[in-house]
């Protein structure tokens, strides 16, 4: 056989070369057409996936004072969850959940009345959020108990469990929720005020609330804590609060370990961006109205797309069988 001449294996190498920029120019066509993501000028559309349809960015470019509160807000976060059908999956339970006034907090509240559990909502002094989610509570016919105070305090805390075992006469389920987040450029922008406020809130609170609720903790009883997406792959802008939602995934699955040989399941959840007044208490207002734009979603969640993971985690007959774990609800895949 013939060896192919210099001139035919450049005449080859030219038509590959032109064949494989005619596949390019196929693609650049595709994507600059318009209503291609990434393609042209058109923003990505936000992915529904839901029983209904979520807000949509751009959200109000909205900045407000800590904590935030969410009447205030000029888009009310979601927690209503109008599809989701309770069916006594909580039947006679008592919980306690801290940071209950609002966001995240609120909807797991609501749903856990739903599903026919008593509530004590334990807050720092958003008083008029915490009778909003009393009244959503008690409109699902199960009683609310507010409990005004700072989860700093571990003599607070120690209260707290006792005046909801005293007005309930039991506790099943812990949900430590409470939290303090604020961004920052750099390390040397956190003081060391900022730091304590910040560790003392989120992960000391979390071992005061768990260590006060335990003795009152029985076979069947869970403890659900709330992580965070940026406790699996950290945050340039969140170095504190990061490390604190790290410190709360290693807390769950070590206290699961000690406390599975008495039925006591401890697991996590590790929510992405999820719209609460945590964020415009936190963000300036431009960077509000793009919350949530970098996940797959396109969008952040609404806090009634979380709360029935806390339904789930909690629930015996749903999930005897698990614990120790950290379960991402993050809008994107692979977190």
């Amino acid at each position: 056989m013939d060896k192919p001449s210099a001139k035919n294996q450049a005449r080859d190498a030219d038509s590959a070369g032109e064949r494989q920029r005619e596949l390019q120019r196929e693609q650049d066509r595709k994507d600059a057409a318009p209503g291609k993501p990434g393609g042209g000028q058109q923003q990505e559309k936000a992915v529904q996936a839901g029983a209904r349809a979520q807000p949509e960015l751009p959200f109000p470019a909205q900045h407000m004072e800590k904590p935030g509160i969410e009447a205030q807000m000029e888009l009310k976060p979601r927690f209503e969850a109008p599809d989701y059908r309770g069916s006594d999956k909580l039947k006679d339970m008592v919980a306690i959940v801290t940071g209950g006034d609002s966001g995240i907090g609120r909807a797991v509240a609501v749903l856990y009345a739903r599903e026919g559990a008593d509530v004590a909502i334990v807050y720092l002094h958003a008083h008029e959020d915490a009778e909003a989610t009393k009244r959503a509570v008690e409109q699902e016919g199960r009683q609310c108990l507010l409990i005004a105070g700072d989860v700093k305090d571990s003599a607070f805390c120690r209260n707290a469990v006792e005046q909801t075992v005293e007005r309930f006469g039991k506790l099943d389920i812990l949900v430590n929720n409470a939290a303090f987040q604020e961004h920052a450029d750099s390390l040397e922008d956190i003081t060391d005020e900022r730091l304590e406020e910040t560790f003392r809130t989120n992960i000391f609170g979390y071992f005061y609330m768990a260590r006060a609720a335990i003795p009152h903790l029985g076979q069947g009883a869970s403890i659900i804590n709330s992580g965070s997406v940026v406790g699996l792959r950290g945050s340039a802008q969140l170095l504190d609060y990061s490390a604190t939602k790290g410190a709360i995934h290693a807390f769950t699955m070590s206290l699961a370990s000690s406390l599975v040989d008495k039925g006591i399941r401890v697991n996590a959840v590790a929510p992405g961006p999820v719209w609460t007044p945590l964020n415009p208490a936190d963000q300036p207002a431009d960077k509000v109205a793009q919350f949530g734009a970098k996940t797959d979603m396109k969008r952040p969640a609404q806090p009634e797309e979380l709360s029935p993971a806390y339904v789930f985690l909690a629930a015996p007959v749903c999930s005897s069988y698990i614990t120790g774990i950290v379960l991402p609800v993050t809008g994107k895949v692979g977190d």
